[in-house]
């Protein structure tokens, strides 16, 4: 019995151990705000890695886009720079 309890408590250390990573929502400047574009990219292969940057309130965001075998587009990873601006305005 204690070492059924020890074997389910172990269980359910390691199922919390493995969680998804939280989606990244687009934020106004991002490809996808407000939906897919209308234009599909049919000449780039699934799976292919869309770089993205433009400037945000306080710094330049760089995301990174997936492509999915349906055409969209998928935000995987977003880093803002807040120190763009004063590092380059010197």
């Amino acid at each position: 019995m204690k070492t059924a309890c020890i074997a389910c408590a172990t269980a359910l250390l390691l199922a919390a151990c493995t969680t998804t990573a939280p989606e990244v929502e687009p934020i106004p400047g991002s490809i996808t705000y407000g939906g897919q574009p209308r234009t599909k990219l049919t000449k780039a292969p699934v799976g292919s890695i869309v770089p993205h940057q433009f400037f945000t309130n306080g710094g330049l965001a760089r995301e990174t886009y997936v492509i999915q075998p349906d055409r969209s587009l998928k935000l995987i990873r977003r880093h803002i720079d807040y120190d763009f601006i004063t590092r380059h305005s010197r």
